[in-house]
Order: structure tokens, then C-alpha cells, then sequence
């Protein structure tokens, strides 16, 4: 009773790739946010606040973590 033993990986390309981009586009989301300090303590810098750091940053981040959920639950058909 010899049972069938494939060598298949748990995840396909493309859930790879879209595991790969998922992390591009956190790693773009957290570019986003970084920046906006004030070399002086004394002196408010009001770029902290600005549209990017407080709305398309986060959003950006959202979709990546979103990208990898679909990445790891996703069932794709894969092209042999």
C-alpha cells in the first residue's frame, strides 16, 4: 500500500507572485508614511499631517495586506 507522495508546493506561481506584489505595494504604502520630521523639537512641522501620511498611505497598505490575503486563499488554475 504504497500511497501517491506529489512534490507540490502548498502555494502556486501565482499566489507567489501575488504574495511578491501584495509586499511591494506595503512596502510602497510604508514609503508613503515615512518623512515629515522636524530636525529642530521646538518647531511644529505640519507635513506630518498631510493627505498622504494620514489617507493614501494607509489605504496603500490596506491593498497590499488585502493582495496577500488573496495571495494565501486564493486558488488559482495553474498552466502546465
Amino acid at each position: 500500500m504504497a500511497s501517491k507522495n506529489e512534490d507540490k508546493m502548498a502555494l502556486g506561481a501565482k499566489n507567489i507572485k501575488f504574495m511578491i506584489a501584495g509586499l511591494l505595494v506595503m512596502a510602497a504604502g510604508f514609503l508613503l508614511l515615512s518623512g515629515g520630521g522636524s530636525s529642530d523639537p521646538d518647531v511644529f512641522n505640519y507635513a506630518m499631517f498631510d493627505w498622504r501620511r494620514l489617507v493614501a498611505a494607509p489605504i496603500v497598505i490596506v491593498a497590499g495586506i488585502v493582495l496577500e490575503i488573496v495571495a494565501i486563499m486564493g486558488r488559482f488554475k495553474e498552466e502546465e
